[in-house]
């Protein structure tokens, strides 16, 4: 599951992790990295009041400040010299990037300082611009049904505020130029450099948006022969909903933690380097920085307060990317880690949040996709993705707790959504499709039960139905399972739940009438061959041996 499938956003939230910190020097000559503690900025935002006051009253925040409260002292801007000093250190630093990477400086790169204002008007545009607008819309309605965003949460406002009080500086690859922030001290801004700058050498060497947008391009590419001319017509940036989605949308996830995950090693390197030290040698710096970028800061309210999916889903590049760059340096130097992750690029976020599958080039089955048309004829398709292993951490995460949630995802094993709209009701809930499968029939079990119990938390009416479909006063509540086997249903505000379990696999229906549910099953479950089931009647038909 995506928020985002577009390169331009990938610029975008190569602010998060980055502003998140600032490095604190470590005396001079000093060595020892001990004195090297990374710590949250105490910048003061100039926030848009308007927009932070929506979203505050959204998660049930004051929006006013107590009675005597000071007032916040007035953004400061650097001067020319600064600007000047700090424009003259890009140079310097792409060197060192580039020494770090081993990824080559190609020619240089164009900088420019810019204002709050402008950044967020940046910020703006590209989202209102991005062809995937539409995307991030019908992710968020799926969010809400899923429970992982509040049903009254405006997620595109949330962004635009996140992203200008996390700002610290970003690359725009469609200009090739590398912005500096005028209201930042200029030695707060040389770690962030690092960062942002290889990012400009990464896209000297692969293209970031071509990057980004090759995997999209091959899965699309597999679909055509079957509907070539179904969608001629149409203009390619306004793409429905397809089951190519499902395999971007891992994709898309795993290629941007490669992008960020590589210049976040190189941010820590820079930073480390007057003790003598780099991150491989740092872990305790690493765990600091992973840590701190989920709790948020007093002067980032909007993504302190941000709910458990988007703190987790924003951050997700960086600290899991971080992870990962560093496991292939140790496992093969710097030629793997960079330019060899762009040749060979992970296709799972599985891959990405356990390194080992890739390194060891773990082969998983594809889980079997429905025929979406056939089944789901009488819908509108609304939006299709995935629901890959690391949707499903924060999913379990949410309902179950951390410890849970650490136990189950790294036996998954695939899964996909399908959400749609009723043709004959507009106005009906968003219904879904979810499928997946897991490493054991016991883990199947398991998750089922989390995904049971999390019906208490969204729905407020959840009435459990027998095999006759009927409401049964006796039924179980839903959240009384430590492990769910078999067919199961609910009754809810929103129609019928349906969570049903066989071995491995996971099949999971919200709000679809009852002929559409049993189309979807018919199609998923497997069913014996004539042959098979013939050879079983006669074993059952045949008399037993008569006794001696």
């Amino acid at each position: 599951m995506k928020l985002y499938k577009s390169a331009a956003f990938i610029v975008l939230f190569s602010l998060l992790a980055s502003a998140a910190w600032s490095q604190q020097q470590p005396p001079p000559n000093s060595k020892n990295v001990d004195n090297l503690g990374l710590q949250i900025q105490d910048q003061v935002r100039d926030q848009d009041q308007s927009k932070n006051q929506n979203h505050a009253e959204s998660q049930g925040v004051p929006t006013e400040p107590p009675p005597g409260a000071p007032e916040p002292p007035k953004e400061s801007t650097i001067s020319p010299k600064q600007a000047k000093e700090l424009f003259r250190s890009v140079d310097e630093i792409l060197q060192f990037a580039s020494d770090d990477t081993g990824l080559p400086i190609k020619h240089k790169v164009k900088r420019k300082l810019t204002k709050r204002d402008e950044v967020q008007s940046y910020i703006e545009k590209n989202m209102k611009d991005d062809k995937d607008a539409k995307r991030l819309e019908r992710s968020s309605a799926v969010l809400k049904k899923f429970g992982l965003l509040p049903r009254n949460f405006d997620l595109s406002s949330f962004l635009v505020t996140m992203l200008r009080e996390q700002v610290a500086g970003y690359y725009d690859a469609k200009t090739k130029t590398v912005y500096l922030l005028n209201w930042l001290d200029a030695e707060q801004q040389k770690p962030v450099l690092a960062h942002e700058l290889t990012h400009a050498l990464q896209d000297q060497s692969f293209g970031i948006e071509k990057f980004m947008k090759s995997a999209e391009g091959e899965n699309e590419d597999k679909g055509k022969d079957k509907d070539k001319d179904k969608d001629k017509d149409k203009d390619k940036d306004e793409k429905d909903p397809s089951p190519a989605d499902i395999a971007n949308d891992e994709q898309s996830s795993a290629r941007q933690a490669i992008v960020e995950g590589q210049a976040m090693v190189v941010l820590l390197d820079y930073t480390l380097a007057p003790t003598g030290k780099t991150l491989l040698e740092s872990p305790q710096i690493v765990a600091a920085l992973k840590q701190g970028m989920l709790v948020g800061t007093a002067d980032s309210p909007a993504f302190r307060d941000a709910p458990i999916f988007l703190k987790e889903e924003l951050t997700f590049p960086y600290r899991y990317g971080l992870d990962f760059t560093a496991a292939l340096l140790k496992a093969g130097g710097k030629s793997l880690a960079y330019a060899g992750a762009f040749d060979n690029p992970p296709k799972t976020t599985r891959e990405i949040m356990e390194p080992e599958t890739y390194l060891s080039h773990e082969k998983l089955d594809p889980v079997k996709l429905i025929d979406m048309e056939k089944d789901f004829k009488d819908y509108d398709p609304f939006d299709i993705g995935a629901m890959g292993e690391f949707d499903v951490d924060i999913l379990v995460e949410q309902y179950a707790g951390r410890e849970e949630a650490t136990s189950i995802y790294p036996e998954w094993r695939g899964g996909y959504y399908f959400a749609g709209k009723p043709k004959a009701n507009k106005a009906a809930p968003i219904a879904l499709l979810y499928i997946s499968r897991w490493s054991s029939p016991e883990k199947a079990a398991e998750f089922a039960a989390v995904y049971a119990n999390s019906l208490t938390k969204r729905y407020q009416k959840r009435q459990g139905l027998g095999p006759d479909g009927k409401v049964a006063e006796d039924a179980p509540p839903a959240d009384s399972w430590r492990t769910l086997r078999g067919r199961h249903a609910w009754l809810t505000e929103e129609g019928v739940v349906l969570i049903d379990v066989q071995g491995d696999a996971v099949l999971i229906s919200e709000s679809l009438d009852p002929a559409t549910t049993q189309r979807v099953e018919d199609d998923f479950w497997p069913k014996e061959e004539p042959a098979k089931q013939e050879l079983k009647k006669e074993k059952s038909e045949k008399p037993p041996p008569a006794k001696p």
